[in-house]
């Protein structure tokens, strides 16, 4: 899967943050769309427009529980000479056969109920005596508690003008309008939308499954007891965390020591459910580095083109990174550095990106904006470095959030947002508007 960008370099070439982006959003496609049952589809995104085949709502129905009458029948009605009209039945939601309403008649109608032929507006019961002959009511009272209110007489005390509180057919959506345009995500509303018009199935990318596997002989489960030289593997959980939120099925798997045949083996084995690998430790220059071990020459015994190139990037934290792809279906594979910030900076400027490209979607950055830097000193970055660092934004002010380290978990757990410092920029003095990559 080597890119033109990948061909053009050397193996000591300084890759650039956007090199490296650009290289990964070149490489990975779309899933191919599948059909899918709407629960199912939840999350994903649309493919083609969705035409609206019936009105909504597909008749004038009452919005309100009250009765439906003529105008004429209550015009001027009053408490002092209220309309005295003769109940002629019931209107349900959802019943069939309707009454008709002639002059001198009303019906009782429920919320959702079709607005019978021959009547013309909905009286709210609370304008009425319900029926009971005993002045005005809070509310209708059920037919079994009250079957004389579904006959004889109701008084009532207002007036009411045309097609008061009735929901006119098509009010919401009209047959043949596009109810949903391909690119859509489909959320909650569009899933409850797709259903109110009929629609069972929707085509759609379907979200990417993202197998997530965490490095490091030195890594233990959470609720284990550490050993002399242990440390929790919090990477695995941040990553998974990371990948759901970004929209993907995604797998975690747990701490791989440190041997390159097992690691090998292990990723092969998750192959059968990636469609995006993503590993976490192991990239640097250290005698056991064995992501490195186990997969720079995958290549040689994959299909032509596979391979995972690892490379040094011009930012900080973050510089070892991998990036290609795997086994015969040419997974892709973003092997992350193993400390923990610099995993998680990586996986928002990297894999985040990949995730979304893999779903279908235009826009796959986090959103961006320019903040006022408040700070008690100056900011320092490397020369020849981009640089992120963590912070909170508020109001047009970000104010970073512990230091540059890239073990720093407590500070990346309070900060809503990275500051941007550009590869030639040193020092950022406090007042200064700066580059701001919004996290939530």
């Amino acid at each position: 899967m080597s890119s033109a960008a990948t061909r053009a370099t050397g193996p000591d070439h300084l890759w650039s943050v956007d090199e490296h982006l650009e290289d990964i959003l070149t490489t990975v496609r779309p899933l191919e769309p599948i059909e899918l049952n709407l629960l199912d589809a939840q999350g994903c995104v649309l493919v083609e427009d969705v035409t609206v085949p019936v009105s909504l709502p597909p008749f004038d129905n009452s919005s309100m529980d009250g009765y439906a009458v003529r105008v004429a029948d209550v015009a001027g009605a009053s408490e002092e000479f209220p309309a005295v009209l003769d109940v002629v039945g019931d209107v349900a939601a959802g019943q069939a056969d309707l009454l008709h309403v002639g002059p001198g008649q009303a019906a009782r109608i429920m919320t959702g109920a079709p607005l019978p032929p021959g009547a013309e507006t909905v009286v709210p019961v609370e304008w009425t005596d319900g029926g009971l002959g005993e002045g005005p009511v809070t509310g209708m009272r059920a037919r079994s508690l009250a079957p004389e209110g579904a006959e004889g007489h109701v008084h009532v005390y207002r007036s009411a003008e045309a097609r008061a509180h009735v929901r006119a057919k098509g009010s919401d959506v009209k047959a043949g309008d596009r109810a949903l345009e391909a690119g859509t995500v489909l959320g909650p509303p569009q899933i409850g939308l797709l259903a109110a018009i009929g629609r069972g199935t929707v085509r759609v990318r379907p979200r990417p499954r993202v197998v997530v596997v965490s490095t490091g002989s030195e890594l233990v489960q959470p609720d284990e007891q550490l050993g002399s030289g242990q440390i929790y593997d919090s990477n695995s959980f941040a990553l998974t965390a990371a990948a759901r939120d970004a929209g993907a099925i995604a797998y975690r798997v747990g701490a791989v020591a440190d041997d390159a045949e097992t690691l090998r083996s292990t990723i092969e084995d998750q192959l059968v459910r990636a469609d995006l690998m993503v590993t976490t430790g192991g990239v640097s220059v250290g005698a056991y580095d064995v992501v490195k071990e186990a997969l720079s020459h995958v290549g040689d015994e994959d299909e032509e083109g596979a391979g995972v190139e690892f490379r040094k990037l011009a930012m900080q934290p973050g510089k070892p990174q991998g990036f290609g792809s795997i086994g015969p279906d040419h997974t892709p594979l973003l092997a992350l550095p193993g400390n923990p910030v610099s995993s998680y900076v990586s996986f928002e400027l990297f894999v985040r990106p990949a995730i979304r490209a893999l779903m279908g979607l235009d826009d796959v950055h986090r959103p961006t904006t320019r903040a006022t830097l408040t700070a008690g000193s100056a900011l320092t970055s490397p020369k020849g470095r981009r640089q992120f660092l963590r912070g909170t934004y508020a109001d047009g002010v970000v104010t970073p959030v512990g230091g540059a380290g890239s073990h720093l978990v407590a500070a990346l757990a309070h900060a809503d947002a990275l500051i941007v410092v550009p590869e030639d920029v040193e020092s950022v003095e406090p007042g200064t508007e700066v580059e701001v990559v919004l996290l939530g």
